[in-house]
């Protein structure tokens, strides 16, 4: 039973061992879920996959073995005119009550294929084509007690069907861009804790202890609090080719202030040169020696540049290659300082990973953090926390 779905969740890369097939099989013995499609998607996934980086292979996955289908992409089906808000058929309740569904989700997702294949124009207003604005159980910005809504900006009457082929986690494949909350996920790994300070938490295990051999005798003990002791210091590429990226960079800092309490930063522009700055409206008056980074924070500090390393080869390598000052030392040797500084380091480049054969600047760069320079999406991230830890 289900061996073939644990083959297509394995051609689909989510990492599933047989033990937890049998957990999936022993769940569905003592009839957890019985008889209904979107329980049974929710319990395989909780047993089935245990990082949430897998969910979106897992969802394609599912809907292969369960549809027939290698992959289910309904909205790249349907022409983009077709779902073009227009006309809107206005319903009294008596209207909606009057309409009634199809009864099952086997039998909409039966009648949508048919109409995908009989359809050759947009319709609008209707009751029967894929089109938007009227009571078709297929479109956008409509009404029907049970429908696909596909192509519609937010929620409308708030009675779509919820598909379980609905890929909800994309986000938060290997191969994806960051978001805030796969961000705070991969930073995870590289925290490391510790007890520091006075001893003000309880400590239960302790107290078990310490009254079980005073033969019941309430003995409390105490422990300092755990706390993330692992320090991280960022420097932010911006200006320039950087400004596409800034969302980007917002949603790191952001999770990265969420995972770390020793946590510094600093801004340069294309290359790190003498000085660093904390605030980029304070940039020319109020900079900061870099050399003073190197004295003001130790080894054990974790450094992460995030930049697109895209410039000109000059500003790396030259005296003088700054587009914005006279450099007396060339940037690459303030970036060999901070790397023979700080014992761990990793350059983060929200630059496609396609493009970057294409500019020399980052080749140079990547040599000069010992090709340690990694994607910004989480399969990227992750390999950086892997070098960094």
């Amino acid at each position: 039973m289900l061996i073939q779905f644990f083959f297509t969740l394995r051609k689909h890369g989510v990492p599933v061992s047989i033990t937890e097939l049998l957990d999936l099989l022993g769940a569905l013995e003592q009839k957890i879920v019985f008889a209904n499609i979107e329980q049974f998607y929710s319990l395989a996934r909780t047993l089935l996959v245990k990082d949430e980086s897998k969910y979106d292979r897992f969802d394609r996955a599912f809907a292969e073995y369960f549809d027939g289908v290698e992959q289910i992409d309904i909205a790249s089906a349907i022409p983009d005119e077709w779902l073009i808000p227009s006309l809107q058929r206005q319903l009294s309740e008596e209207d909606k009550k009057a309409l009634k569904g199809l009864g099952d989700l086997q039998s909409l997702i039966d009648k949508f294929k048919e109409r995908l294949q009989e359809q050759q124009e947009r319709h609008a207003g209707g009751n029967k084509w894929i089109g938007t604005g009227g009571t078709s159980p297929f479109g956008a910005y409509g009404y029907n007690p049970e429908g696909i809504r596909i192509g519609q900006e937010g929620s409308n009457a708030r009675r779509a069907v919820k598909v379980w082929d609905k890929r909800e986690f994309q986000d938060l494949d290997d191969d994806q861009v960051l978001n805030n909350r796969s961000i705070q996920i991969a930073l995870r790994a590289l925290r490391r804790f510790a007890r520091t300070g006075a001893a003000n938490e309880l400590d239960l295990d302790g107290t078990v202890k310490a009254t079980s051999q005073k033969a019941g005798l309430l003995d409390l003990k105490w422990q300092a609090e755990r706390h993330n002791a692992v320090k991280v210091l960022i420097l932010f590429d911006v200006g320039g080719s950087m400004d596409d990226y800034i969302y980007e960079c917002e949603q790191l800092f952001s999770a990265a202030r969420t995972e770390f309490k020793h946590l510094e930063f600093y801004y340069f522009h294309n290359c790190v040169y003498e000085g660093v700055w904390k605030e980029n409206k304070r940039r020319y008056q109020g900079q900061i020696p870099t050399a003073e980074l190197l004295q003001k924070f130790g080894s054990d500090y974790k450094l992460i540049f995030v930049g697109d390393a895209t410039m000109g080869p000059y500003e790396i390598s030259y005296p003088g290659g700054s587009v914005e000052h006279w450099n007396e030392e060339p940037g690459a040797l303030w970036m060999e300082r901070l790397c023979q500084h700080f014992q761990k380091v990793a350059w983060l480049n929200p630059q496609p990973i396609e493009h970057w054969q294409w500019y020399p600047s980052i080749q140079m760069m990547s040599q000069l953090v010992d090709k340690r320079m990694f994607p910004m999406t989480v399969h990227g991230l992750q390999d950086a926390i892997r070098a960094l830890s």
